[in-house]
């Protein structure tokens, strides 16, 4: 098993490479481009939910076997946490899009991490 991570802010600008960092990862776990495109969304999907939560910066930890498993994990939290329907959605996509998806929370209810493969 090989692994890979990365840690970046919470920042737009960082997503388009963590999206293609992502499909590289996906094109060495020879993922077709479905799958590829779907696991980038599942990323970037938790990144938003940690970025909602009041985590500043992430780590995504990707370890290539069969199946490719991935963890986000949030760093560097303020208390500052919007609040709305938009949690809501990126948990029907993450569920929609990989069936079974781990959400470690802390004692408030918030996610601190997202565990999932593909």
């Amino acid at each position: 098993m090989k692994h890979f991570s990365i840690s970046l802010p919470l920042d737009s600008e960082f997503f388009t490479t963590v999206r293609l960092t992502t499909g590289g990862i996906c094109a060495m776990a020879d993922f077709d481009v479905e799958s590829t495109e779907d696991f980038k969304v599942c990323v970037t999907e938790s990144l938003l939910i940690l970025k909602r939560s009041g985590f500043t910066s992430a780590r995504i930890g990707y370890t290539l076997g069969q199946p490719l498993l991935c963890e986000v994990v949030g760093e560097d939290r303020t208390d500052a946490r919007e609040e709305g329907v938009d949690d809501d959605i990126s948990f029907a996509l993450l569920t929609a899009l990989l069936g079974e998806v781990d959400y470690q929370k802390d004692t408030q209810g918030r996610v601190i991490a997202v565990k999932f493969n593909g």
